[in-house]
C-alpha cells in the first residue's frame, strides 16, 4: 500500500515507500494513486484460434460436441483463420490482464507471431492427434519439432515451443512415447488433456489397467516439464503421484461445467502440493477468455462441490493466476511483484462501486 515501484527495461528494478533517488532515470512516470498494481495474469490452457468457434457449438456433451461439430469445423480451417483467431484471443486475454498463455493447437508460426506482435507470452504446443504408432508420419508432430528450432525463445524468451500429447484417448502409445523423446532431448514441457471426463477416465481402466496419470507416467511423459488441463476425474494415488512428479494441474471450470464434464478436485489438488494454475480453454467451450470469471466459477464451484465454504481462500485462486501460472509454464522469473523479476504487472481502477468498500484485495 502506498508504495512506489520502478520499471527498466522488462524487469522491476524497485519497490519502496519512498521515490527512488534517481527517479528521472526512470522516464515515464504513472500515477497509480486509486489504483492497485498487481503481477498480471497467466492463462495455464488455451485454444486460441478456436475462438473463432464462440458460440458455435452449444448444449451437447463433450465427445458429440467433438465429432460431430468442433472436428468438422476445424477441419475447413487454414492459416488465415488461425491468425485471426489468435489475435483476437490475445486481443480478449489483454482486456482481462493476462500477459502469457499456454496454447495447444494447429497453426504454430501464425500463433507465435501473433504472439510476438502483441506482445505477450506463449507457451504453443501444436496440436497433435494420430492414432497411428509411427509419430513421425504425424505432420503435426513434425511441424512442432521445426516450431521449437524457429521460436523457442523468440521475443526475449517470451515465446516457448511444448510438445504435445493430445489426449490418452487420441494418442497410441508409440506417439506418447515419440513425443516424450523429443521433449526430453530438447528440454520443452509437454501439454496434454489428462482425465477431462469420467468416460475417458474409465476407458484408459479399461484398456491399460491404470488411470490415465499412471499411464503417461508409466511411459516416462512426467519426466519432462508437464502442463495436464483438467484433471477433473484424477485419483488421491493420481494426486499424489502428480505433486511427486512436479506435474501442474491446469483447471477450467468454465469448459468443464458447460460440457458437464464434473468439477476438478481443485482443494485436494493444491492439498497434495499439487501446482495448479486456470485455464480458460477453447471459446467453443467457455465462450470467454475472462480469466477473473475463470477464477470466481472455480473457488464457488469447489465451496459448492465440498460443501465446505473454507476451502479454496481468495490468496489461492490468485495465486493460481499469477505465480501458478507462471511456474507452470517454466517461467521462474514472472508472476510476483519483486525486484528482478519480470515487470508483468496490470493496473486495477480500485475506485469504483462495485469495488467498494475494500475488506480484501486478497
Amino acid at each position: 500500500k502506498d508504495m512506489f515501484v520502478g520499471v527498466q527495461g522488462a524487469h522491476i528494478t524497485y519497490i519502496g515507500s519512498e521515490e527512488p533517488a534517481d527517479a528521472a532515470a526512470y522516464g515515464q512516470r504513472y500515477d497509480g494513486r486509486g489504483k492497485l498494481l498487481m503481477p498480471a495474469f497467466y492463462n495455464t490452457h488455451a485454444h486460441t484460434p478456436m475462438t473463432l468457434l464462440r458460440g458455435y457449438a452449444e448444449n451437447q456433451p463433450l465427445q458429440q460436441w467433438l465429432n460431430e461439430t468442433v472436428w468438422p469445423f476445424e477441419g475447413k480451417m487454414h492459416a488465415g483463420h488461425y491468425a485471426v483467431g489468435a489475435k483476437l484471443a490475445q486481443a480478449e486475454m489483454l482486456r482481462y490482464g493476462v500477459v502469457g498463455y499456454t496454447d495447444m493447437y494447429f497453426g504454430g508460426v501464425e500463433c507465435c507471431q501473433a504472439a510476438l506482435e502483441s506482445g505477450m507470452k506463449v507457451n504453443h504446443a501444436e496440436g497433435s492427434t494420430m492414432f497411428l504408432d509411427d509419430y513421425t508420419k504425424c505432420e503435426a508432430f513434425q511441424t512442432n519439432k521445426l516450431l521449437f528450432g524457429d521460436y523457442h525463445g523468440a521475443g526475449d524468451g517470451r515465446i516457448k515451443i511444448d510438445m504435445c500429447i493430445h489426449a490418452e484417448y487420441t494418442t497410441p502409445e508409440g506417439m506418447i512415447r515419440g513425443v516424450t523423446e523429443e521433449a526430453l532431448r530438447q528440454g520443452a514441457g509437454i501439454h496434454l488433456h489428462m482425465s477431462e471426463t469420467k468416460l475417458e477416465h474409465a476407458e484408459c481402466i479399461e484398456r491399460h489397467g491404470m488411470t490415465p496419470c499412471a499411464w503417461f507416467d508409466s511411459l516416462g511423459v512426467f519426466e519432462a516439464p508437464t502442463n495436464a488441463a483438467h484433471c477433473v476425474w484424477v485419483s488421491d494415488e493420481d494426486m499424489a503421484l502428480m505433486a511427486a512428479k512436479g506435474v501442474s494441474a491446469s483447471l477450467n471450470p468454465a469448459s468443464n461445467g458447460k460440457l458437464a464434464s464434473g468439477f476438478a478436485p481443485a482443494a485436494k489438488l493444491v492439498a497434495a502440493g499439487v501446482n495448479c494454475g486456470i485455464g480458460t480453454d477453447g471459446m467453443a467451450s467457455n465462450n470467454t477468455h475472462n480469466i477473473l470469471q475463470s477464477a470466481y466459477l472455480l473457488a464457488v464451484s469447489q465451496k459448492g462441490a465440498e460443501l465446505d465454504p473454507t476451502v479454496l481462500t481468495p490468496k489461492e485462486i490468485l495465486s493460481m493466476i499469477t505465480v501458478n501460472g507462471a511456474r507452470a509454464q517454466g517461467r521462474p522469473d514472472c508472476g510476483v511483484m519483486a525486484c528482478g523479476m519480470r515487470a508483468d504487472l496490470v493496473v486495477l481502477d480500485v475506485d469504483k462501486p462495485w469495488m467498494r468498500p475494500v475488506h480484501n484485495m486478497a
